[in-house]
């Protein structure tokens, strides 16, 4: 059973940093791509950040790129996002999720298995 767990959210201020962890069991995923979404109250679940497992390849939403960096650890099973420069417009909850074969990474449907998500809340 393939199971994926974020870890790591948490309250700060505007301008602060967080890392999220996703750690995946339940099977090899060095030929996944690793994904991070988002999703705001009242807000469609938008994509964040992407990294392919087997070559490192990542991908940013442009309204992250350059404060949010994307990274694994093959040895923990575990994808994280380091979050810098954090704005209140970062305030979500944060998903996980896994995409055998990946066409879009960028699009939510591409993606096979979901985390619970994690609650990240930037105040001003």
């Amino acid at each position: 059973q393939v199971q994926l767990v974020e870890s790591g959210g948490g309250l700060v201020q505007a301008g602060g940093s967080l890392r999220l962890s996703c750690r995946g069991s339940g099977r090899t995923f060095s030929r996944y791509a690793m994904g991070w979404f988002r999703q705001a109250p009242g807000k469609e679940r938008e994509f964040v950040s992407a990294i392919n497992w087997i070559d490192g390849m990542t991908w940013y939403a442009d309204s992250v790129k350059g404060r949010f960096t994307i990274s694994r650890d093959n040895a923990k099973n575990t994808v994280y996002l380091q979050m810098n420069s954090l704005k209140p417009e970062d305030t979500a909850v944060y998903y996980c999720a896994a995409a055998a074969r990946p066409l879009n990474v960028r699009v939510k449907n591409a993606y096979d298995y979901w985390g619970q998500g994690t609650q990240v809340t930037v105040s001003s």
